[in-house]
């Protein structure tokens, strides 16, 4: 009723509620009630868009037979898909892509808008809508101002609050409050489809406690809300999304064989390069609050062309309830796979266990190899703790102070505004990227996600960084959780930028002293000498 009250529409709604049903319901009642109507459907694949024709094919019209009576011709082939009706009225799926330019529509309908390049729907597809319908009653004077306006109607899931598709419909929702406009925004999340019986409770319930639960695609997908920057964020969301810019994660051997593609296997460390590995250490998981995990960032930390220095985030894991001797055979795996210089571990609280294990040999019980002990590069008493001699120094023991945690938060705030650190992209914007390799389309479910995992823990990061509370009132940055909520994972990278940081000075070239005769060329004075009369 109200797609066909309005003159735009924006109607987010949960995964499953049958968007594409609803638009062949609405589509073909309009080409009936109102003859010559034509009908144009996008969206971002046109596979999306011709299953709401095949939604008329194979569910409206063999359960109704005046539907039946009213359509003239259906063809769903890959090169055209068309309904014509008896009264001259048609629903075309078109392509959003230039190739579309030419056609013309009284409605168009863009599902999945946020797939769909802005660019595209501005100087292509709202072009459609050139001319409204001339129904033969507009002829007669007494009928001229009911003229209709031509429709259009956005559908989506909800999606990231720095996309374009968020501000057009906030901007729908100001225009719905102005009763002069016929503007209409809807949000539709889960909870209707389980009441409707399209989803079951039960189902939903397990998938929100499965151990990789996503839960910021879970809102915007499922809950209709959308991501981005909350009131009183010390880190923002838009200032860190335009740092998502590495495509490709670095995959230890076992998982980057499954892929035909050299850009995700671990490069070789150049020269003027240091590589750091970062683990905030929970050891149990907490199943009343579920906020305790452990976190791990591997950071490249390699100059430009400018010499300045660029923290390059190229993996991240996160695990729950694992022994301290696990995560530390874990931690050692992956410092040598990806050739790290450093370890970066706090050893103020629960990680002080895993500390115990890396300064010990580390014998893997699967495969046999060893692990040799490593010590303590940065605090002497620590280091006495491994008994092993000439063990490597590489671990960076965190025993911060408020002064250094402040300085941590700082320190990462600057390097996402300055664009120092860059991040995974998003798991949303490289789908179309993996689904084009070689390979991947055939890999089970858990080589997928082991894949995919960089760029979601990169999202769940961003999830905490922007819900994480903040107090200044002692003159120091003071970062903390809400209940319930985590920062496991702003522990660890945060203590990498900080040691990153202090080796970047470290590698920093030393001014040259000045030297006269290395910037002047001298020449001994000739004197001459006149005889005296």
């Amino acid at each position: 009723m109200m797609m066909n009250m309005s003159n735009y529409m924006a109607l987010i709604a949960t995964r499953g509620l049958g968007k594409s049903f609803l638009i062949a319901v609405f589509a073909c009642a309009r080409c009936i009630l109102y003859p010559g109507t034509k009908v144009c459907i996008a969206s971002g694949t046109r596979g999306q868009a011709v299953n709401v024709l095949e939604k008329i094919k194979t569910e409206l019209m063999p359960n109704s037979e005046n539907l039946r009576n009213e359509i003239l011709s259906i063809t769903i082939t890959a090169a055209n898909a068309i309904v014509y009706f008896n009264n001259g009225s048609f629903i075309k799926v078109v392509t959003a892509s230039d190739s579309s330019r030419g056609n013309r529509a009284n409605i168009l309908i863009v599902d999945e808008f946020r797939l769909v390049d802005k660019q595209t729907i501005d100087m292509v597809l709202t072009k459609f809508l050139t001319s409204p319908r001339a129904p033969g009653y507009l002829n007669n004077p007494e009928y001229a101002h009911l003229q209709e306006r031509n429709k259009e109607y956005y559908l989506s899931s909800a999606y990231f609050k720095s996309h374009w598709s968020y501000e057009k419909t906030r901007v729908y929702a100001e225009k719905m409050l102005d009763d002069t406009k016929k503007y209409f925004v809807c949000g539709l999340p889960y909870q209707l489809a389980v009441s409707e019986g399209l989803f079951i409770r039960e189902a939903i319930e397990d998938q929100m406690t499965e151990a990789d639960f996503n839960e910021v695609k879970f809102s915007m997908e499922m809950e209709c809300i959308w991501f981005g920057d909350e009131e009183g964020s010390f880190f923002s969301f838009d200032e860190i999304t335009k740092c998502r810019t590495i495509q490709t994660p670095w995959l230890l051997d076992e998982v980057s064989s499954k892929l035909n593609d050299k850009r995700f296997k671990i490069p070789i460390k150049q020269s003027d390069e240091k590589r750091f590995l970062s683990a905030d250490i929970a050891l149990m998981t907490s199943k009343k609050h579920n906020n305790d995990a452990s976190a791990i960032f591997i950071n490249q930390l390699i100059p430009n062309r400018a010499g300045r220095y660029t923290n390059n985030i190229v993996y991240t894991e996160s695990s729950e309830g694992e022994h301290a001797e696990d995560q530390a055979l874990r931690i050692r795996k992956l410092f040598d796979g990806y050739n790290c210089d450093y370890i970066i571990i706090d050893v103020k609280g629960v990680g002080a266990s895993v500390y115990e294990y890396l300064v010990r040999d580390i014998i893997d019980p699967e495969t046999g190899d060893v692990y040799p002990a490593v010590s303590c590069y940065n605090n002497e008493e620590l280091a006495a703790r491994c008994k092993v001699p000439n063990a490597k120094k590489i671990i960076w023991a965190m025993n911060a102070t408020s002064k250094i945690n402040s300085d941590c938060a700082i320190l990462l705030r600057e390097g996402f505004r300055s664009g120092k650190i860059r991040l995974m992209n998003s798991e949303y914007e490289v789908e179309p990227m993996l689904c084009q390799i070689k390979g991947f389309a055939s890999l089970s479910p858990y080589e997928k996600l082991k894949i995919q995992s960089p760029y979601i823990n990169t999202t769940e990061l961003i999830n905490e960084l922007i819900k994480l509370q903040h107090d200044e009132s002692s003159g120091l940055v003071k970062m903390f959780e809400r209940y319930g909520e985590r920062k496991d994972r702003y522990s660890s990278l945060s203590y990498n930028i900080y040691v990153s940081s202090i080796i970047e000075r470290d590698l920093a070239k030393p001014r040259q002293s000045f030297k006269a005769s290395s910037n002047f060329a001298f020449r001994q004075p000739q004197f001459r000498y006149r005889e005296r009369r």
